[in-house]
């Protein structure tokens, strides 16, 4: 019924930028919570950035100051501006969001496939 489309993921050196977008689509009546998760082999995926239906926001203190979260709620879609990025900000990341859907009771959570970012020299 719905589905995460992610793209913007890459190769880039370190320093660059690169920038993540997570667009929902199907029988969607809103969406609350939307974030950012990203996984490296053997850990566990962890929170990047988090913004909610009234835009407040929540990142990782690794990530503070380099990365920005926002969205256009008219597209539901949501961004990651990734900036000054680092080695170890290589992983897949993936999108996650907090959905109601038409006729349907309560928020359903639902996973984009994942787009990996590489950041080396």
């Amino acid at each position: 019924q719905v589905q995460l489309v992610e793209s913007g993921g890459g190769w880039v050196q370190p320093g660059g930028s690169l920038r993540l977008s997570c667009a929902a689509s199907g029988n969607i009546f809103s969406i609350n919570a939307m974030g950012w998760y990203r996984q490296v082999p053997g850990k566990q995926r962890e929170l990047v950035a988090a913004i909610r239906s009234g835009g407040s926001t929540n990142l990782a203190d690794s990530v503070k100051g380099r990365f920005t979260i926002s969205r256009d709620n008219a597209k539901n879609t949501v961004y990651l501006q990734m900036n000054s990025l680092k080695p170890e900000d290589t992983a897949v990341y993936y999108c996650n969001a907090d959905i109601a859907i038409r006729g349907l009771p309560g928020n359903y959570n639902y996973w984009g496939q994942g787009t990996q970012v590489t950041v080396s020299s």
